[in-house]
């Protein structure tokens, strides 16, 4: 009694839940009056004394477990949840206790995984005792649905599926119920009955009697049973066991019919649902394999393979799931199955074939399933379709009709003629689609067999048969359209170009050594001349008869010399008989081209030697090389992909023979000004045919729901059409509607009168006469504006042909640019390249335009400008050349876009590289024997450098770019091109250096200065720009760098602007690149200028980088410091990092983890009292004591140095300023390089060092004289090895620490 009443209890609230949601004070009332005892359990389990807490866990437990379903649950749940988070720490685990204990759920999924863990591990097939209680587990958890819904009955089957048979009898008993309600109540119920039914059927008779699973009274609950199985594989998308087993068990007791109608179509079917549905589909795939030839048209035929077809035509939106990617794996999988029988392997293809709706197929024209199917079933798929196209059988196909198409009213659409002209469309491309999928070699007969129907049936009709000609036998049951005639036509084509793609060995050749195109040649000439059995749909003339019989002649000609010609007859030969076929198609064109082929052929062929262009047999008639490329350029007009495969093979062949005049027919096509007025080649469209069985085959097509978008569409298109409207409106319709009203008096008044003060209104004549003329001028106006959109659509359907022809004869330049590099003609390419290029970075708004300008860009790039070959005999073409050049230069300064600039800028230097290598150019020049190689770099090496260039000519054209780059604020100009420019011709570097230089400072700004600072710093250290110097101008040139670099420095540390501070960090980057220049060739300049600048603006530049944290500039300053003998002051280097606290460790923690000592596990080295004498050689920073150094390999580097300097018998320290000899200016990176190299004076003068105090002046002693002489006797190392680190650019990484050591002893041993 006290739990029916707990029971009826309205759920009790969480505390502090009752404020916020305002519960019900009676509910909890009653809860508190029937429960007290419940919730003193929650205050039991958060007592400190443990054995209370465990008490009242266990009770607890206990009166959950008697009212599992109660509102105790839900509150204790929520009660128990809040305890964890409870602020005491013996409470938290008796409420994790209790709540693991009260939720069952986890439980539960343990258990399951347990068993289905021993299942996987073998155990229970061998343990009959883990196997009896693993199925009492199960029977258990089967009780909890809500948990585990059916995967416990479904481990069950799985597991006594591998049982043997003796213990599934033992077994069956206790988890299958005799009666059959039970068994038919669930998927898994009936899966487990059709398991014992299958492996101990006579266990199964004893336990439950005989059963008849199809019978009448069962079929209804079968089908409710598999829709249940359907609804659980819903998103597993899979067909679910208990089906498949259901038509086996049909199968076998022969009731397969039955339950095909009655199951699957007439109850499942019966009220489609997708899952139903989508389960249907894969039993009808599943079935495929199981089904004998004489049961597969039950299902091919009906309901359900209909249905299978109204759902390919209706999934047509991107979000609906599709089955015909599944399907299409069944039946792959079905026929690589069963090759062995090309009875059922045809019987399948041609029933999916005749799936049709409203006469077309449902499936697409090509379908990969085909490739399966064996020699045998593939001729007879053939013939079937070849036959279907021939007399094609409505009665056999298995049509609808989509709801949409029930419901329209045209009774056009539903008349068999249309249904045959959809059917026989689809028939040609399929034929054509399955030549696509075939071993060319392997089967020549089915694919010569399809091509031959394919061509008589586009060009010839049969007048009598005749058994010579196979195609002639068969009659048309309806008569064959015209639009069915040219899609039958462009089919053919496509088989041409798939025949030649497929051919790899020789184009388009078959097993005979014959060209495919050669084959139907003959077939079509065997057909020509079979006048009486087969007539040409449109007939030669006699004209064009003639044009034939000389392609034929022609091309056996060709086939007799082929031997010697190669492979210019064999393009040739392919020309011809390519043109031949579409001699047939287009008579008037082909039969002029053929006639002019023919005449370039034989006068190609008949040079035996290259002339010039100059030379022409006859002044009046242009060279066959011209009219040659006239031809392919009409060819190219056609959209045929074949065409421009031909095209480009030929052209191959004849480049060599180009003329310029032949070119400019080529580049005249890319100049839309040329290109516009010309109307000798005419660009066809061949979509029209494809949009037409295209328009076919999707307005009849059409979903339910696509149609039901219609309304909308409309709606939309109708707005956009009254917009057209009103922006089509102009001035003059508005004069003539205001004089229509005036005539007919229905405007008002324009006096400013009130329209009240009219007189009478307008009669019924009046108004009839009135609505006339509107109507006709309205009538007029939109003809105007369908006229204009008209002429809209007409000039962009031309621009887009245009564009696609330019993209095609594109080809014919790649092939020129490609097989001809060396030709003069190739430098006439440039400018009408470049102008493309230009034009197409301007509009390429469209995918069309991109790919122009993508192939355009790719052709000069990589195939012209990069090209390892290029044209060495100019000519008279030099000066030509360099007004080219000049042209080009100037354009790339003008250009908006970089971009484009960058292309203008790299077809000067092609210019530039063509002329240096211009055989006539200069002589170079030969150096003398006597002069060492060593020596001064001489004349003819400039020369050498300088090629056939004449600088006097090129040096002014870039010397005006170069300063309109540094002047011009937005120059399209960059340092990357002009460094392009210095290191292909260091010799024209040296002539524009003195421009660079003169804007490193004055009036410039300070970005065009950091772009000077920019090329001197990337220019100098390249090998071939000091070639071109002598050593005193060498000298003199870094002198004069180096005072403008000063100059710059004299503000560092003032920047305020982006800009400003570009220009600091470049010229530091000048003067450090400045420094390892001096340093490597032991130069003599005087750097005490630049030391004092550099020393006045320490300061500020260490405030502005602990203030703004420009690290990047204080780096490049103090490592020109330390190239002028300045080393950095501790302090500094660790402003960047965290300074520790007084009583940390003066060593930092990363340190530490490195293996570092501290300082107070150091051994001190004893202080001597005299100065050491390495104090002189390292200065420190002004007026502090620096801290000893933690660093290990600093340490050993300073023992190495001790023996080295005290023999130098304690010599006063250089001054700093005298690195003007040795110029260390190694990067920071390398500062092992710096502690071995010694400063040398300059002028014999050494100041005082400015990191002494001002006190304290410097011992002045013997100074050497050699000092003076450029060369310092402590120079780093040997001028061999001064060689090897020039053109190595990093000496110091090439020598390892002993070696250095010692070349020091050596070097301290010397007087």
């Amino acid at each position: 009694m006290a739990e029916m009443e707990s029971q009826d209890v309205a759920e009790p609230m969480a505390p502090g839940e009752a404020s916020k949601s305002g519960a019900r004070p009676a509910d909890r009332e009653g809860l508190l009056k029937h429960s007290r005892e419940f919730l003193d359990f929650f205050w039991d389990i958060a007592k400190p004394q443990q054995e209370t807490r465990l008490e009242a866990t266990e009770k607890l437990l206990e009166y959950l477990r008697a009212r599992p379903q109660g509102a105790e649950m839900k509150y204790a749940l929520k009660r128990l949840i809040t305890g964890l988070g409870v602020g005491r720490e013996t409470a938290r685990p008796c409420y994790s206790l209790a709540l693991a204990q009260a939720t069952m759920r986890p439980a539960l999924f343990a258990n399951l995984f347990g068993v289905l863990a021993l299942f996987q591990s073998g155990r229970l097939v061998k343990d009959s005792e883990a196997l009896m209680k693993s199925v009492k587990l199960l029977q258990t958890l089967a009780q909890h649905h809500n948990h585990l819904q059916e995967q416990p009955q479904k481990a069950l089957v799985d597991i006594l599926s591998e049982v043997p048979e003796a213990t599934l009898q033992e077994i069956l008993p206790k988890v299958l119920r005799a009666d059959l309600n039970s068994v038919l109540g669930s998927p898994e119920h009936l899966e487990l009955f059709l398991l014992a039914r299958q492996k101990v059927p006579r266990k199964l008779e004893e336990l439950v009697g005989p059963v008849s699973l199809f019978s009448d009274e069962n079929v209804p609950r079968l089908v409710s049973v598999l829709k249940m199985a359907a609804a659980s594989v819903k998103k597993e998308r899979k067909l679910p066991a208990v089906a498949l087993d259901l038509l086996r068990l049909a199968l076998q007791e022969g009731k397969f019919p039955r339950f095909w109608k009655d199951v699957v179509e007439q109850g499942l079917l019966k009220k489609q649902s997708w899952p139903a549905s989508y389960l249907c589909f894969r039993l009808l795939g599943a079935a495929l394999p199981l089904l004998s030839a004489e049961q597969l048209p039950l299902v091919m035929r009906g309901d359900l393979i209909r249905h299978f077809g109204e759902h390919m035509v209706t999934a047509k939106l991107p979000n609906q799931f599709k089955f015909a990617p599944e399907m299409n794996e069944y039946v792959g999988a079905f026929l690589e199955g069963c090759r062995a029988d090309p009875e059922r392997q045809l019987a399948v293809v041609v029933a999916f074939t005749s799936v049709t709706n409203q006469g077309l197929p449902v499936l697409p024209t090509f379908w990969r399933a085909v490739r399966f199917l064996s020699p045998p079933a593939l001729k007879g798929y053939v013939a079937w379709l070849r036959t279907m196209f021939l007399q094609p059988d409505l009665d056999s196909l298995v049509d609808f009709s989509t709801s949409n198409q029930k419901k329209a009213q045209d009774a056009s659409l539903h008349v068999p003629e249309r249904a045959v002209s959809r059917l026989r469309k689809w028939l040609i491309l399929r034929l054509v689609s399955i030549v696509d999928t075939l071993h060319v070699e392997k089967e020549e007969d089915v694919i010569e067999e399809v091509a031959r129907f394919c061509f008589f049936h586009s060009f010839f009709e049969a007048k009598k048969p005749t058994s010579q000609i196979p195609e002639t036998e068969q009659r048309f049951s309806f008569p064959l359209e015209s639009r069915t005639r040219e899609v039958v036509g462009s089919a053919f084509f496509s088989l041409l170009q798939t025949l030649s793609t497929q051919c790899r060995q020789a184009p388009e050749q078959t097993q005979d050594s014959q060209p495919w195109t050669y084959r139907l040649v003959r077939f079509a000439d065997s057909l020509l001349n079979h006048s009486r059995n087969v007539a040409a749909l449109t007939p030669f003339t006699a004209q064009q008869r003639q044009a034939w019989d000389r392609m034929l002649q022609s091309v056996r000609e060709l086939e007799a010399t082929s031997s010697g010609a190669g492979a210019k007859a064999a393009a040739f030969q392919h020309l011809l008989l390519l043109v031949g076929i579409y001699l047939f198609k287009s008579p008037t064109e082909s039969c002029d081209l053929l006639g002019d082929i023919q005449t370039c052929i034989k006068k190609s062929l008949g040079e035996k030697t290259r002339r010039t262009r100059s030379k022409a047999t006859n002044p009046q008639e242009p060279p066959w090389v011209e009219v040659l490329v006239e031809i392919l350029l009409a060819l190219l007009a056609q959209p045929s992909h074949l065409m421009r495969q031909v095209a480009r093979s030929v052209f191959s062949h004849i480049c060599s023979h180009l003329t310029p005049r032949a070119l400019q027919l080529i580049l005249d096509v890319l100049n839309p000004e040329k290109n516009a007025d010309e109307d000798s080649v005419v660009v066809t469209d061949g979509s029209e045919e494809q949009l037409e069985g295209a328009e076919d085959r999707s307005s009849d097509g059409e979903d339910d729901r696509a149609s039901a978008g219609e309304e909308d569409s409309g709606e939309d298109s109708d707005d956009s059409e009254e917009e057209d409207r009103d922006a089509d409106v102009d001035q003059g319709f508005r004069e003539q509607l205001m004089a229509v009203l005036r005539a007919g008096k229905a405007l008002g008044t324009v006096d400013g009168e009130d329209d009240d003060d009219d007189g009478d209104e307008l009669g019924d004549e009046a108004m009839m006469a009135l609505d006339q003329n509107l109507a006709s001028l309205f009538a007029e106006q939109k003809l105007r504006i369908q006229a204009r959109k008209d002429e809209k659509d007409k000039l962009r359907k031309e621009k887009v042909l245009r564009r696609d022809f330019q993209i095609r004869v594109l080809d014919l330049i790649e092939v020129l640019v490609t097989k001809q590099p060396e030709s003069p003609l190739v430098l006439e390419l440039l400018e009408p390249l470049l102008d493309v290029i230009r034009r197409s970075m301007r509009t390429s708004s469209t995918k069309q335009e991109q790919d122009l300008l993508h192939k355009t860009a790719r052709i000069f790039t990589h195939h012209l400008c990069r090209s390892r070959h290029y044209c060495h005999d100019v000519g008279r073409l030099v000066g030509t050349l360099y007004a080219q050049v000049e042209r080009l230069v100037q354009q790339a300064g003008r250009q908006a876009d970089a971009a484009v600039s960058l292309y203008y800028f790299n077809a000067a230097l092609y210019l530039l590289r063509v002329l240096k290598g211009n055989a006539a150019g200069k002589p170079v020049c030969k150096a003398p024997k006597k002069e060492k190689a060593g020596s001064q770099p001489k004349g003819p090496e400039v020369a050498q450098a300088a090629g056939g260039l004449d600088l006097s000519l090129v040096t002014p054209i870039y010397s005006s770019a170069l300063t309109s780059f540094l002047t011009r604020r937005n120059s399209p100009l960059t340092v990357t091109m002009f460094l392009s420019l210095f290191s292909r011709h260091p010799v024209l570097c040296k002539s524009l250096l003195p421009v660079v230089i003169q804007h490193v400072t004055g009036p410039a700004r300070p970005r065009h200065q950091a772009q000077a600072c920019l090329l001197l710093q990337k220019a100098l250290p390249t090998r071939e720009l000091r070639v071109c110097f002598d050593d005193p101008e060498w000298e003199q040139l870094v002198s004069q760098i180096l005072a403008k670099v000063t100059e710059n420095l004299r503000t560092l540390g003032e920047a305020q602007t982006k800009s400003e501070h570009q220009k600091e960090l470049s010229s530091l980057g000048l003067l450090n690149t400045l420094f390892r220049t001096i340093h490597q060739e032991k130069l003599t300049v005087d750097l005490t200028a630049v030391l004092g600048v550099l020393q006045s603006k320490q300061q500020s530049l260490q405030q502005r980088e602990c203030a703004a944290g420009s690290s990047r500039l204080y780096d490049l300053y103090w490592q020109a410091m330390k190239a002028l003998g300045v080393q950095r002051p501790k302090s500094a280097k660790k402003e960047a990092k965290e300074v520790p606290s007084v009583t940390q460790n003066p060593v930092s923690t990363k340190r530490k983890k490195k293996g570092f000592l501290p300082e107070t596990k150091k051994r001190k080295k004893p202080k001597s009292e005299g100065p050491a004498p390495e104090e002189g050689a390292r200065p420190a920073a002004a007026g502090e004591q620096q801290p000893p150094s933690t660093g290990k390999k600093r340490r050993h580097r300073r023992k190495a140095t001790v023996p080295a300097q005290a023999q130098a018998k304690q010599r006063p320290a250089p001054d700093p300023a005298a690195a003007a000899i040795t110029g260390p200016g190694t990067p920071a990176k390398t500062p092992k390089l710096k502690k071995k190299r010694k400063l040398s004076q300059v002028n014999g003068a050494a100041p005082v060092s400015p990191v002494e105090p001002a006190g304290k002046k410097q011992p002045q002693k013997d100074l050497p004289e050699k000092g003076v002489s450029g060369k310092s006797p402590q120079s780093a190392l040997p001028r061999k090895k001064a060689r090897l680190s020039l053109a190595s650019r990093s000496p110091s990484l090439l020598q390892s620490g002993a070696k250095r050591k010692k070349a020091q002893l050596r070097k301290a041993r010397k007087p």
